[in-house]
């Protein structure tokens, strides 16, 4: 029988309540003191029967400070075991106590069945038994804090151990008492980080159709996206190649696993081979001493999405290509062949078939990369559809806002019409937004639509009638196309603009050294 002494906080109320137990020959296996402030003892007496207790219940009554007595169904420690017992069973991946002998003091289910054992089993079995090069006492007593992603190899498996240390509130060597270790497998990270973030991710029905050109594209992703093949998506900037690229890998048989997402541009060298490739542990100075996955093994069956590929270095433009040939690749710093099933869809600002002929982009990764190919127009070639996206925006900055739909003025929408849209939809949304924020009385007015440089392309400048008319002609077809060219950077959009083939674009830039002049 359990009991529950009711009881004041006194020295030696524990010794008068044992007292009257030993008077009456009853044994105590196990004491516990309890209650908030101590107020409260458990007593386990195997021998006790109901009989005994409710004649000795007025005789502890009577004791100096004991409030009450009764029986309970559990020792408070047995109740957190047990609640203990059942939270770790309900998880589904492995989890360990070890104490600073090595050995594993308790298991949850999983564990016991990645060890291959019973969980009655598991207390005193050597961790070394199952892991490979794994010190963890030692690790313990070294970083004397928590470790996370920790990448160990048990019984052949790749998992990423979180070391939680047990340890008294003393911080030294001497009071740590172990620590907990949780396993994830290394190949489900990536599913678990997609997990956490499915909500944020959207399909082909939230990309809005309203231009006649834009369905057209999203038609031809919806053909595409099934066929497990690198897709580039080339577009200028805020066109929404991400938001293609993740629809695209919904719609796909991948669309369950993880898509990770990577911008190449602005990134040094080293730091965009360590995010893509990871290392291996060591790899050089600064880095963790038990390595780092890199995205590819993060998206082990799903979808790598590397936007700006344009801007890689020939060095990962070798390995990219390596690993698109032959599915492997290698860690930074480490000799080991990592093989993954992971498809690749790129994006680019520019036209990477001009990169090529300048020997700026390899050739072989860029039809390695080509393989299937989708153009997002800007925003100033889809205008057909601009209402009908205004009013999307609107709908999207007042309830983010809290504040009632507001109308938006005829002068408005000219405006916004008239624009050329140098950050296409993404400007617009920030526009909108904006224009929502500032309106009053329920209507976005003109002068409520806020544009750099409204309404003006670059001056095409002073002309002089000197010389020639070859030579007039020259100076403001010069001036056309240096005006035209920060809206369209590559020579096919520009020839697309001026409705001639890219190659005539690409000879007069170089006639008139206009992109050498800009760099």
């Amino acid at each position: 029988m359990r009991i529950k002494v009711h009881c004041q906080n006194r020295i030696g109320i524990l010794r008068d309540i044992l007292n009257l137990l030993v008077e009456y020959g009853i044994n105590v296996a196990r004491g516990e003191v309890g209650g908030e402030h101590g107020n409260a003892i458990y007593l386990h007496c195997p021998n006790l029967i109901n009989l005994q207790f409710q004649a000795l219940r007025p005789k502890f009554e009577a004791i100096t400070g004991v409030f009450g007595v009764k029986r309970v169904g559990l020792m408070p420690s047995e109740r957190r075991h047990m609640e203990l017992n059942a939270l770790l069973g309900a998880l589904d991946f492995p989890v360990l106590s070890i104490d600073m002998g090595g050995s594993i003091v308790a298991a949850n289910r999983a564990a016991a069945q990645l060890l291959g054992v019973r969980v009655d089993e598991v207390p005193g079995i050597p961790l070394s038994r199952y892991a490979e090069d794994f010190d963890l006492p030692e690790l313990v007593r070294a970083n004397k804090a928590r470790i996370n992603g920790l990448r160990v190899k048990i019984k052949n498996d790749v998992f990423l151990a979180d070391i939680a240390p047990l340890q008294s509130e003393h911080d030294d060597s001497e009071a740590l008492a172990g620590a907990v270790l949780t396993l994830h497998r290394a190949d489900r990270i990536g599913e678990r980080i997609y997990n956490v973030r499915k909500q944020e991710l959207r399909g082909f029905d939230s990309i809005f159709q309203s231009s006649r050109v834009m369905a057209a594209v999203v038609r031809e992703a919806r053909r595409m996206a099934p066929l497990d093949a690198p897709l580039l998506i080339e577009g200028e900037t805020g066109t929404g190649k991400e938001l293609l690229a993740r629809a695209c890998h919904l719609a796909s048989p991948r669309g369950q696993a993880p898509l990770m997402a990577l911008n190449c541009a602005g990134l040094p060298e080293s730091m965009a081979e360590t995010e893509l490739f990871g290392y291996g542990p060591g790899a050089f100075e600064g880095a963790r001493a038990e390595g780092k996955l890199g995205l590819l093994e993060l998206t082990a069956g799903g979808t790598l999405f590397l936007d700006g590929v344009d801007e890689m270095s020939p060095r990962l433009q070798v390995k990219l290509l390596r690993f698109l040939q032959d599915g492997c690749f290698r860690r930074v710093g480490s000799d080991e062949e990592v093989y993954l099933d992971v498809r690749v869809i790129c994006a680019t600002q520019v036209d990477l078939s001009e990169l090529c002929a300048r020997g700026e982009f390899r050739q072989d990764l860029y039809h390695r990369l080509n393989v299937l190919s989708l153009h997002i127009p800007p925003l100033r070639e889809c205008l057909d559809g601009l209402p009908p996206l205004v009013e999307h925006f609107l709908d999207q900055a007042s309830r983010q806002i809290g504040c009632p739909l507001p109308r938006l003025a005829p002068a408005a929408l000219e405006r916004l019409s008239q624009y050329h849209w140098p950050g296409n939809v993404r400007q617009l949304e920030n526009v909108l937004f904006q224009a929502v924020s500032l309106c009053e009385g329920g209507v976005v007015k003109a002068e409520h639509i806020r544009l750099p440089d409204y309404g003006a392309r670059q001056p095409l400048g002073e002309f002089s009638l000197d010389g020639d008319l070859a030579q007039i002609v020259g100076r403001f077809e010069k001036a056309v196309l240096e005006s035209l060219q920060g809206e369209f950077p590559t020579s096919r959009a520009l020839g697309k603009r001026l409705g001639v083939s890219h190659t005539t674009i690409a000879n007069k830039l170089r006639d008139y050294a206009i992109g050498k002049a800009n760099e």
